[in-house]
């Protein structure tokens, strides 16, 4: 019993290092064809090579097809619904297919959010800070997905 339980051990972890490794060699390639397809993308704070593949994934091979900020906005799932009822005035964002662009948007605002904490003087939750916060990304993010080649300067975008 204990020969069978080192040997099962032992075969789970040769599959495990395989598996990172393989992990490793993937990571690098995402990286590195992000980084041909949109080199100024990877210069905006917050996105990582696995977020800028989802955003270009998400725009497509023809991004000049997105007639504005605000259709790529719709593309990712983030532009705002208006949600108000009575006196309440707020809005929500639009539940579609492309999940994987919202999370990405999500994560870069997580990021951008933990070095910087956001408060403002109109008294809005968190929810309706990041809903804002992923509109303005979407902006952004489109900005460099139609011009790559302008030489974005990161240091020059607003916190």
């Amino acid at each position: 019993m204990t020969a069978a339980t080192k040997m099962a051990l032992r075969t789970l972890a040769r599959q495990w290092l395989a598996l990172r490794d393989d992990r490793a060699g993937l990571r690098a390639q995402i990286q590195q064809m992000t980084r041909r397809a949109n080199p100024a993308l990877l210069q905006l704070p917050g996105i990582g090579p696995d977020t800028g593949a989802a955003l270009l994934i998400t725009a497509g091979d023809n991004p000049q097809r997105l007639r504005s900020s605000a259709a790529f906005a719709a593309l990712c799932e983030v532009s705002p619904i208006q949600a108000s009822s009575g006196k309440q005035h707020r809005h929500r964002l639009s539940r579609g297919v492309q999940r994987q662009a919202n999370a990405a948007l999500h994560r870069i605002v997580l990021v951008r959010t933990s070095h910087h904490d956001p408060r403002t003087a109109e008294c809005k939750s968190k929810r309706d800070i990041t809903r804002c916060l992923k509109r303005y990304i979407a902006r952004e993010v489109y900005r460099v997905l139609l011009h790559p080649d302008n030489g974005i300067d990161a240091s020059t975008l607003r916190t």
